[in-house]
């Protein structure tokens, strides 16, 4: 299936590995010129050099913190009009709320929740001008089921959805779709660094606790971030203008309610 994307411009953020990898690999395969961002040069160029080897086609690198404003001048002057934008950020740790400080909720929002405000903010215009742009926002399942140790995430995600949800209906007329991708269990760091986190508190090996999360996934299985990256390019599709505002939960049919 041709999505109609070939030749348009994409900025991933938080791509060099997970989840973002996944979604810079699907959009290249589509022949989207690509510009992917992490703080981490060795995987970052890695990453860049498998995608360059896979599709052909062009690759630019940024190493900077999109959680930052100096992070986010830097991504935008290497594409500064992107037909394409996929926020994404590393998620807060877990824990128990009684823990955290001002400190750490200003941190889960300025990554979670005001870092993809404000690269839409800087991109959104040009892309009402040129009546083309699509907006996936990686968030998590917890905005539809919220997970009590992960209330960081829970909070500051669940406030980026909120926002979304009134501006995409301000941009829909231009072909401008904003969406958001919830995510479940899919096999990456994140999970991983969960499972270390949870064996650690329980007194189980990392490995019973990755077949315990294993089993009660309706699927029986993770996602994985080809997947996840396959639904991210569907979105970001020439042919997918009527699909705004909206959360897709990807999570293998977990969520047990009906909306």
């Amino acid at each position: 299936m041709d999505l109609g994307i070939a030749g348009r411009k994409a900025i991933i953020c938080a791509s060099s590995k997970g989840l973002g990898k996944g979604c810079a690999m699907a959009l290249a395969q589509e022949g989207v010129e690509v510009v992917l961002n992490a703080r981490s040069k060795a995987e970052l160029e890695a990453t860049a050099a498998e995608i360059k080897a896979a599709t052909s086609v062009n690759v630019t690198t940024v190493i900077a913190d999109v959680t930052t404003s100096e992070g986010r001048e830097a991504i935008l002057r290497a594409c500064p009009n992107p037909d394409i934008l996929v926020n994404n950020a590393g998620g807060p740790p877990m824990g128990d709320f009684r823990d955290w400080q001002r400190a750490d909720w200003m941190q889960a929002l300025d990554a979670n929740m005001l870092a993809p405000i404000e690269l839409i903010k800087a991109t959104i215009d040009g892309m009402t001008s040129r009546r083309f742009g699509r907006i996936v926002n990686i968030t998590s399942s917890a905005v539809k089921a919220p997970i009590p140790s992960l209330g960081l995430s829970n909070g500051a995600r669940s406030g980026l959805t909120g926002f979304v949800a009134g501006l995409a209906r301000q941009v829909a007329r231009h072909n401008v779709t904003i969406n958001n991708l919830l995510p479940g269990s899919f096999d990456t760091d994140r999970l991983k660094s969960g499972a270390v986190t949870t064996a650690g508190a329980t007194g189980k090996t990392v490995d019973q606790v990755y077949d315990e999360w294993r089993e009660g996934e309706a699927s029986g299985r993770f996602g994985t971030p080809a997947e996840f990256g396959a639904a991210c390019a569907f979105l970001c599709a020439a042919t997918s203008g009527y699909i705004n505002g909206q959360n897709l939960l990807l999570d293998g049919g977990t969520y047990p309610g009906t909306f």
